[in-house]
């Protein structure tokens, strides 16, 4: 089984995230920064937050859906806002979405906010609602089930740093992924969380039993050449099962977004 986890950047290189999606098309995919605007059928709408504006695919949610067919898919909002079409406010909701491919049976799920609720009336102020979802398969080639749960962490105009908020949403994701887990089962965390690596989100992490895998690789990063701020890091995934690895690998090509993809092979 690969699981792969990707900031699909609300599809801004989606020439690029399409294909690649459609080739490699993992048994569950962890997609984070998710657009889906049913109100329209235009293809880019662009996201407007003072001087952050970022062209946006409107409908991205359908468009993966599309590039991998033989998936079901869930998308998990986090708050409804606007893009724009010119001057035209088009309402948009952002989220995150799982993909898994329908020859897995689902046998739970759990969907959840870590740090604030659904917000109907707009994005909000910084940092923003986000929510976190998982899902319990049963793989047959492993002979057992597997859980996997991603969130998007908290965006901290200030930065990466610890925060009471982050420390709060680490304890839910955590919480979240311990309502869905079952003893036996390999479980699987993994998100942009937006933090550093010496951050107490993987602190706690590691607490729980996980191993982090992009840190004891020592991978120097997470983020494409798209990305040029400082720091390098913020997606990572973590497993409850180490001996279960067969492969781990950060995508630094293609570039498909600015994180790169990261994906376990069990």
């Amino acid at each position: 089984m690969r699981i792969m986890c990707l900031n699909g950047w609300g599809g801004t290189l989606h020439e690029r995230l399409l294909p690649y999606l459609a080739e490699t098309a993992p048994e569950i995919l962890c997609l984070q920064e998710v657009v889906h605007s049913p109100a329209t059928d235009k293809a880019r709408l662009t996201y407007r937050d003072g001087a952050h504006i970022l062209p946006q695919r409107a409908n991205l949610f359908a468009e993966i859906c599309r590039a991998l067919p033989a998936h079901q898919a869930v998308f998990c909002p986090a708050a409804q806002g606007v893009l724009w079409d010119g001057e035209t406010a088009i309402p948009s909701q952002w989220g995150l979405a799982t993909f898994i491919h329908r020859d897995l049976p689902v046998i739970g799920q759990v969907q959840g906010f870590v740090h604030k609720d659904y917000d109907p009336d707009g994005y909000g102020e910084h940092p923003r609602s986000r929510s976190a979802h998982g899902v319990r398969v049963h793989d047959a080639a492993l002979g057992r089930p597997v859980s996997v749960t991603h969130m998007h962490g908290l965006r901290d105009l200030r930065g990466k740093m610890d925060t009471p908020e982050r420390a709060a949403q680490a304890r839910r994701l955590l919480d979240l992924s311990a309502q869905l887990t079952r003893p036996g089962d390999l479980s699987v965390i993994c998100g942009d969380f937006n933090v550093e690596p010496a951050s107490d989100t993987l602190r706690q992490i590691a607490e729980a039993g996980y191993t982090e895998l992009v840190t004891t690789g020592g991978h120097p990063g997470t983020r494409s050449s798209h990305y040029t701020k400082p720091g390098r890091f913020a997606d990572y995934m973590a497993i409850s099962t180490p001996d279960a690895v067969r492969g781990f690998e950060v995508v630094t090509d293609p570039e498909v977004s600015d994180h790169c993809p990261l994906v376990l092979t069990l």
